[in-house]
């Protein structure tokens, strides 16, 4: 047994080893120490493995899904190897001795999980591919739970962000791909190869060409290939539900970096959950499929004004009819996740269960369609979705005839095709009936027989029917004329046979059995047909899903009095009364009323520098309009009275940060980073809140540079900008910078308590208060002092010497500081390209290079 566990040991690599013993998963050595340290199990031994005894634990196999689930969570990857023969059939193979074999099943890991209670209902599994051709960086991604499967393309600097939008749970890369991404799966490169790729889309979806389902280049056909190969390895050869692929179009999606998602906590908060977040503040989707959209709307909101408005123009319909509305979410909550139901019937884990979810999801869906279609103001966006919700007659239909009304989740027990269904199968169940009632009758007989009134008849799986009597009874059946006889002798009973009782359980094993097969036969049947349609199956539950968005979005919208955004193509944001929707929430939780603040970005003035105490609101601020910009694009009302939000291709969000200890980065390295990525790829178009830059390092290197990546963003990047610093300083940057103007977050100091408004005025800030937030934190009074007079003596400095910002008025412009460099190094660039290297000597090199060096100099 030991040699056929190492050999499939050696077949599952770093993966965790399953191995099928009876009614157990059994992990040896250090499996067993891994799997039993995260599941807090027992672990024992068993035997010797080179001197040594080797260790071991196991799971029950009934309740695997849950320790498969703890096991999956916490990073490890599983190999099941089941038993692929019955004992029986190793018997005739090799004789009594003959081992059972056993074989590798399946791989589960992160991205490839199907089952309902491995998964999350209200968040999508997607498992990535990533590749390089020659510079461009293709990506695949697939949910494989449902079949959805998209394409792209980026630049190797935008990999980061995508990767960080699609949020996968696990990544696959070639393995001698030196710049893969950290803590990816490595697969063999010839994986990631784009005929490989075209190839096996063709043949998966039985076309001769592409071309219908969009435009994709070699490098989105080789990051396919690397995904399917890798689905095809850890489904052993049985391929999930995958749809025909979407190509996503560069420049479809507002692009936002990892550090912007998780600044901005779209989908998770800072503690790594979804309480707090974005998403949670948002949801009042009433489905699984809903909120997984939902999250997907959130993630990469759109920069189409055309397809933003048809979201918008559904999501108003419904605002603007609530009995409509409350209908509709009524319907939809009853449903059950078609699309997760229809991805493990394709996969070949469905279970009768999973029917009977399609047959009610699309029997409802067609009940849905009915409501909508009576109706004549539908928006042009619910006239395009109504045909995908119905055409599922045919199937619905059988399905109602062959699955009782709740079908089990288990098939291997039958008991889920309908009676009158098939006349054989209910023949074959009346046998079998008939045959359990004649069992009760011989029970009955036999105690009359015997007078033994604790006589009874037993079932187990070794010795099938048996009649089993109190040891104190036994002697009496044993006599050779008894008519019984003896199969097992137990510490409080006797078990015996009889010819009649051995007659009726070959009856009800034959039907049973037969029963089962054609149960199973039917099962196999009812697949195929949803097998057949699976393409307009998963169009009726992405129609599901968006109209369950929708409905989800205008509920939020008349629950907190919510705006419809008016989106523009032009540079501009113009919001009156904006709120932070998930402060907003946390306040109304405690009884308190959130501060409304306008914001107005235009051609003319499109950075604002934010100035005002810490706990001022400052933070808020940016991040509150950030917010709405993207829940405008992504298709929803805004928290304000009122919103004109310009068409955003970027969004950057450098508000806070902390160290990253893993890549040996302080917060002050994070944050320069961070902003070197803003400086360098922000446009016109972009929308970036900056928070205290520079306030990591030194007064005098922070104030330098939070003036020169203002002056930056305001006159290189010129984009809309919300820049929120304490240096009072850069106040002075509205007397060169045009389309720059100062803003305050107000607080007023009231009997030597600071009063905390959180109210935005026009100006500079009078001062920070930095003492008196110091006196809220509850720093201590001697403490408070004694800052209070290092200040006084700092400011009489600062006031003789003319202050931080001393002498800045003799600094020419951003632009013209850049030109006076580069003239400075295009003199040198010239000297040097005259050089003729070849035809110097030795000497004359030195000398070259002491007068290069002079000139660098000035």
């Amino acid at each position: 047994m030991m040699a056929q566990y190492l050999a499939l040991k050696e077949q599952a690599a770093d993966c965790l080893l399953f191995y099928r013993m009876g009614d157990f998963f059994e992990l040896f050595f250090d499996d067993a120490k891994i799997a039993a340290q995260v599941l807090d199990i027992a672990l024992t031994s068993r035997g010797e493995h080179g001197g040594a005894p080797i260790p071991m634990c196991g799971v029950p196999v009934h309740s695997a899904e849950g320790y498969l689930a703890r096991l999956i969570k916490a990073g490890c990857r599983v190999a099941i190897a089941e038993q692929v023969e019955t004992p029986e059939e190793a018997r005739k193979r090799g004789g009594s001795k003959a081992l059972v074999a056993r074989d590798i099943v399946r791989f589960v890991t992160a991205g490839t999980l199907t089952e309902e209670a491995l998964l999350e209902p209200r968040r999508a599994n997607v498992l990535a591919a990533v590749c390089d051709v020659r510079g461009v960086i293709g990506l695949a991604a697939c949910d494989i739970s449902t079949g959805r499967m998209e394409l792209e393309e980026c630049s190797p600097d935008q990999m980061g962000a995508a990767l960080a939008r699609l949020g996968a749970s696990e990544v696959v890369a070639s393995d001698s791909w030196e710049l893969a991404p950290v803590d990816c799966v490595a697969r063999p490169n010839r994986s990631f190869s784009s005929d490989e790729g075209e190839t096996r889309l063709k043949a998966l979806h039985g076309v001769s060409t592409l071309d219908g389902f969009g435009q994709f280049t070699r490098a989105m056909l080789a990051a396919a290939g690397g995904l399917i190969t890798y689905l095809d390895h850890v489904g052993r050869g049985a391929l999930p539900l995958l749809l025909p692929p979407v190509a996503r179009e560069a420049g479809t999606h507002m692009a936002m970096d990892e550090a912007t998602r998780a600044s901005l906590e779209i989908l998770v908060s800072s503690t790594g959950t979804r309480r707090g977040s974005l998403v949670e503040a948002i949801d009042r989707c009433v489905t699984g499929a809903g909120a997984r959209l939902l999250a997907e709307d959130l993630s990469a909101p759109l920069t189409d004004a055309r397809a933003i408005n048809r979201r918008l123009e559904l999501v108003s319909w419904l605002h603007d009819d609530p009995l409509l509305r409350g209908d509709i979410r009524g319907v939809l909550r009853a449903l059950p996740d078609v699309g997760r139901a229809l991805g493990r019937v394709v996969a070949g884990r469905g279970s009768p269960r999973d029917l009977g979810q399609l047959r009610d999801g699309l029997s409802e869906a067609r009940r849905l369609h009915d409501m909508l279609r009576a109706r004549r103001d539908l928006p042009e966006p619910m006239v395009a979705l109504l045909p995908t919700l119905s055409g599922h007659g045919a199937l619905t239909d059988l399905y109602a005839r062959a699955l009782v009304p709740a079908p089990p989740t288990e098939r291997s027990q039958g008991g889920y095709i309908a009676e009158g269904y098939d006349a054989g199968l209910d023949e074959l169940r009346r046998v079998s009936g008939n045959a359990r009632r004649a069992i009760a009758a011989l029970e009955a007989k036999y105690r009359d027989e015997t007078g033994i009134a604790a006589l009874k008849i037993r079932h187990n799986g070794v010795l099938g029917y048996f009649i089993e009597v109190p040891a104190k009874h036994g002697d009496r059946l044993m006599h050779p004329d008894s008519g019984f006889t003896h199969r097992q002798t137990m510490a409080g009973a006797v078990r015996f046979n009889a010819l009649a009782l051995h007659e009726e359980a070959s009856r009800i094993a034959e039907s049973g059995g037969h029963a089962l097969a054609a149960e199973e036969a039917h099962f196999e049947d009812l697949v195929g047909h949803a097998v057949r349609a699976k393409e307009a199956i998963a169009a009726t539950a992405g129609a599901i899903a968006r109209i369950d968005v929708a409905a989800g979005q205008a509920e939020r919208a008349a629950e907190g009095n919510w705006a419809l955004p008016r989106v523009v193509d032009e540079p501009c944001l113009q919001i009156t009364g904006g709120r932070h929707p998930v402060v907003e929430a946390a306040l109304a939780a405690k009884g308190e009323r959130f501060v409304a603040n306008d914001c107005a970005l235009g051609q003319q003035d499109r950075l604002w520098l934010v100035g005002g105490p810490n706990m001022g609101g400052k933070s808020t601020f940016l991040r509150q309009n950030a917010l709405i910009v993207l829940l405008a694009q992504a298709g929803g009302f805004v928290p304000a009275q009122a919103a004109t939000v310009g068409l955003v291709d970027r969004l950057f969000s450098r508000v806070g940060a902390a160290d990253n200890l893993a890549r040996g980065r302080s917060t002050f390295m994070v944050e320069m980073v961070e902003t070197a990525a803003i400086l360098s790829q922000a446009t016109d178009r972009s929308f970036v809140i900056l928070d205290e830059v520079g306030r990591g390092t030194s007064t005098y290197d922070g104030l330098a540079l939070a003036w020169a990546v203002a002056e930056a963003v305001h006159s290189i990047n010129q984009c809309r900008c919300l820049f929120a610093t304490h240096y009072h300083e850069l106040a002075r940057l509205a007397e060169t910078c045009d389309a720059l103007s100062l803003h305050h977050v107000r607080a007023r100091e009231w009997k030597g308590d600071l009063v905390l408004l959180h109210e935005l005025a026009e100006g500079p800030a009078d001062k920070s208060y930095g003492l008196a937030v110091a006196r809220l934190a509850g720093v201590p009074a001697p403490v408070i002092k004694r800052a209070k007079s290092v200040l006084e003596k700092l400011e009489k400095g600062r006031a003789a010497t003319g202050g931080l910002a001393a002498g800045l008025d003799d600094l020419p412009l951003f632009a013209a500081a850049i030109e006076a460099a580069e003239e400075k190094v295009d003199a040198l660039r010239e000297r040097l390209n005259g050089l003729d290297i070849d035809a110097l000597s030795p000497r004359e090199a030195l000398d070259m290079l002491y007068q290069l060096k002079a000139q660098a100099n000035g």
